[in-house]
């Protein structure tokens, strides 16, 4: 019989999906577009995370396979080009995660080690081989990546805890700082939505549950608590976490460390170790963060190739485990060396958008077989592509690369099935 899980081990999924090295990688981001509005971004996010939440939550309870966002989507497209284009897009914005996770890694690596004496080039080297590193243990042993992430989440939730407290007693001492986070530090409503939007692949790890739905103990009761377990407990740290964040630092001392802000804003309270303690934690979040999703990249590919969306080549096994991992790595460490932090966040943030979108869409069609309300999924499907929108339409003007490569990346994914579907046909 299959080993299942308890619900206390699907929230840790969910929370180890998504405080992993999405907030290490983006905070600093976030302050820079919204300044002192930044746990109100944090919270716009994480309102349209929690809303998504419900339609996973109500699909996975109904259809409970491991597939996930995958067989959502065959649901209701069946295994059409669109349906696939879909699905490649859930491929490719993994490997673009992983190139954050990884672009992250390389900047606090290179705060705490040096190689080569050249930061530029030090990054290079640590956001490159950590995936290398990740992809040998993928292939060394699931399991061991099972185990590191179960350490790793225990670890980075303390730690990250221990920083919130520590930054609050440090309001004590420089009261002053709160002032930054006064309304009259706010951007505009529309750059608080926007920096709320870029960042928030900082969230999308809560779709990791879906993958572990069917091994859940007692479905019917703990997958609505799963999922509104592990989204609402992190948008609380996130906000936390950005309040003592802004509340640490001036805006410009945030803007010059924004690759490694977390470690920088210990400092003031803790000094030295406080930013040597935040970097080690950083380095354990984003490599675990690496880690699984090298694994869950992987399977995404390897279940959409046997769906017969992707030539079956990616259903091929190398050294035991589906070839998909290797690709996906390869991807992962050009897209990482070619784009910097704000292109493949935007990238990031514009394809699960969609994804979400469309998952949103899928429980409003279905509503009445998932016994649901047909309104939440529908405000869910709006305000994700209003996200969407705004997300591309803010960041064209000051990261048009950014757009310009999420855009690709979107209609890449359906040329990509079309082209495939049509060599299929003529076979």
């Amino acid at each position: 019989m299959k080993e299942q899980i308890s619900l206390k081990d699907a929230i840790s999924i969910g929370i180890g999906g998504m405080v992993g090295g999405g907030i290490f990688a983006v905070l600093g981001l976030a302050v820079s577009l919204a300044k002192g509005g930044t746990p109100l971004a944090f919270l716009f996010a994480g309102i349209i995370a929690l809303l998504t939440a419900y339609s996973y939550a109500k699909l996975s309870k109904k259809f409970p396979e491991n597939g996930g966002t995958v067989k959502f989507v065959h649901q209701q497209y069946g295994s059409g080009v669109f349906a696939g284009g879909i699905n490649n897009l859930l491929w490719i914005s993994y490997i673009v995660m992983l190139a954050l996770y990884a672009s992250a890694f390389g900047s606090y690596g290179a705060e705490l080690f040096s190689i080569t004496g050249t930061k530029e080039i030090d990054i290079r080297i640590f956001q490159s081989s950590i995936i290398l590193i990740a992809l040998s243990i993928n292939y060394l042993s699931v399991k061991l990546v099972g185990e590191i992430e179960s350490i790793a989440v225990v670890v980075k939730l303390l730690i990250l805890i221990a920083f919130i407290v520590v930054g609050f007693y440090g309001f004590s001492i420089h009261p002053e700082n709160i002032e930054q986070l006064s309304p009259q530090h706010w951007e505009s409503p529309i750059l608080l939505l926007s920096g709320g939007m870029v960042i928030f692949v900082a969230y999308e790890g809560f779709e990791l549950i879906a993958n572990s739905i069917a091994d859940l103990k007692d479905k019917e009761k703990n997958t609505e608590k799963a999922y509104f377990g592990a989204v609402g407990f992190v948008v609380v740290l996130y906000i936390l976490i950005s309040i003592v964040t802004v509340g640490a630092l001036p805006f410009d001392e945030i803007a010059s460390a924004k690759d490694y802000v977390l470690a920088k804003a210990a400092e003031p309270t803790l000094g030295q170790l406080g930013f040597t303690i935040i970097t080690i934690t950083a380095l354990i979040s984003t490599f675990s963060a690496i880690n699984a999703t090298v694994l869950g990249s992987g399977r995404v590919n390897y279940v959409i190739a046997k769906d017969n969306e992707l030539p079956k080549y990616f259903s091929h096994i190398f050294w035991g485990k589906p070839i998909g991992f290797l690709v996906t790595a390869i991807l992962s460490i050009a897209l990482v060396n070619l784009f910097n932090l704000q292109s493949i966040s935007t990238a990031g943030s514009a394809g699960f958008l969609l994804v979400f979108a469309i998952v949103n869409y899928i429980g409003y069609k279905k509503h009445k077989v998932l016994e649901s309300n047909k309104w939440i999924h529908l405000l869910a499907t709006i305000l994700c592509s209003l996200a969407f929108l705004t997300l591309v339409i803010q960041q064209y003007s000051e990261n048009r690369i950014g757009v310009i490569t999420a855009l690709g990346i979107i209609v890449f994914s359906f040329i990509l099935e079309f082209i495939y579907k049509a060599t299929l046909s003529k076979k």
